[in-house]
């Protein structure tokens, strides 16, 4: 236990010594219980395709019908990478953060994804795994806190992006509020365009109740959520 604390120690005098990034520390901290839940790592994004940019701006559409068929883990794997995979050694990612803060969190919530049992994750960038939040299906909860908007309910699996915002106020005050708002922009739309060559379908959802979400993902008091993608084949 000694020891366990001393390197937790370590770990907060490192990242204070480089400036402010404490919070971060803490972040790390308070994140390491949650590995101690089952997680999975997933299949390795593919990092090209037949499909340029430029057609995927052309295709890129908003979805809400979906097919009553299940989407494969390599499927979620390409689409959590593209949301807010690790793109360099330095841990730069997909989506550009003001400061290289990263205050966006993601969690997928499965409900008919082949080889992953149903339930709520938390996608993990750096390992590019998921940890599971909470076993079985919570796809009719999470409609009913998105007011009842069946595209959440009748898709294989839903992203949900919460923020952190102390992450970039920290170091950008009420400012960093609005930088977060840019990324959540830039995030979602990775997704978007990521789902046009695996030929699925997605729209943003900004209409829900929070405190409902939030109880569904059992997210932290300090996460806000903010955007919910549903994830489907389309019809």
């Amino acid at each position: 236990m000694k020891k366990k604390h001393a390197f937790l120690t370590a770990v907060i005098m490192l990242f204070t010594f480089n400036g402010f990034a404490l919070l971060q520390a803490m972040e790390m901290i308070n994140n390491m219980q949650e590995y101690k839940s089952e997680t999975i790592k997933l299949p390795k994004p593919v990092e090209d395709s037949k499909t340029s940019i430029e057609k995927a701006l052309l295709k890129r559409r908003s979805v809400r019908s979906f097919k009553d068929s299940p989407l494969k883990l390599s499927e979620v794997s390409q689409l959590l990478w593209a949301a807010q995979g690790v793109t360099s050694p330095r841990g730069l990612r997909t989506a550009p953060s003001a400061g290289a803060l990263y205050p966006l969190e993601v969690y997928i919530v499965a409900g008919n994804v082949d080889d992953l049992p149903a339930g709520v994750y938390h996608y993990r960038p750096v390992s590019h795994e998921l940890v599971r939040v909470i076993k079985g299906d919570r796809r009719t909860e999470l409609c009913a806190a998105a007011l009842g908007q069946t595209s959440v309910r009748n898709a294989a699996a839903v992203i949900i992006f919460a923020a952190v915002y102390e992450r970039t106020t920290a170091k950008y005050g009420d400012r960093g509020i609005q930088y977060v708002h840019m990324e959540i922009g830039h995030a979602a739309q990775n997704v978007f365009l990521q789902v046009v060559p695996l030929n699925l379908g997605t729209v943003v959802v900004g209409a829900f109740h929070d405190d409902g979400v939030r109880k569904v993902l059992k997210m932290s008091d300090r996460e806000q959520p903010l955007y919910i993608m549903p994830i489907g084949r389309m019809k």
